[in-house]
């Protein structure tokens, strides 16, 4: 909980450790799942989070981890377990992940952000409204047919 800056190191080496322990190929947080786990509060500190690097590895489908990946507990969960961080949290989890991809080499990092980014604004918004377009449109400063062509480019399953 208090150094915060060292949760994307601790998720990578807890998602190799278990891959290793199972046998698995490692699994690789998507930059809008990092930001999301940096945010979070921890209140059962590093065991918490090494337990769910472990849940991940098992249970993800793919390499890439998304957002609907996650146990459910942290998503769904009610204060007591965990608890996102306001304020300037996700800046600097942004920050985070851009400088350890800039240290990784990694290319075309700014689409990859923006996409994501996008992905978690335009189904954020429709959970907001249930699934109707016009209103996620008008909550994200897009026309409607804007969101249908940015839903179907992302390929996003909504």
């Amino acid at each position: 909980r208090e150094r915060r800056q060292d949760i994307p190191l601790l998720l990578k080496h807890f998602l190799k450790e278990a891959s290793r322990e199972i046998k698995a190929e490692s699994k690789t947080l998507r930059p809008d799942v990092e930001a999301y786990l940096c945010g979070l509060d921890w209140p059962g500190n590093v065991r918490q989070l090494e337990n769910t690097c472990r849940w991940i590895t098992v249970m993800a489908a793919g390499k890439d981890v998304h957002m609907d990946d996650l146990p459910p507990e942290l998503l769904h969960s009610g204060r007591e377990v965990v608890e996102p961080v306001g304020g300037e949290g996700w800046h600097e989890a942004l920050r985070g992940w851009i400088n350890e991809q800039l240290r990784l080499g990694h290319v075309n990092i700014a689409k990859e952000a923006i996409e994501s980014a996008e992905g978690i604004l335009i189904r954020t918004a429709l959970g907001a409204t249930r699934g109707r377009r016009q209103e996620a449109a008008k909550l994200l400063g897009y026309g409607r047919n804007t969101l249908t062509r940015k839903i179907a480019e992302l390929n996003l399953d909504v």
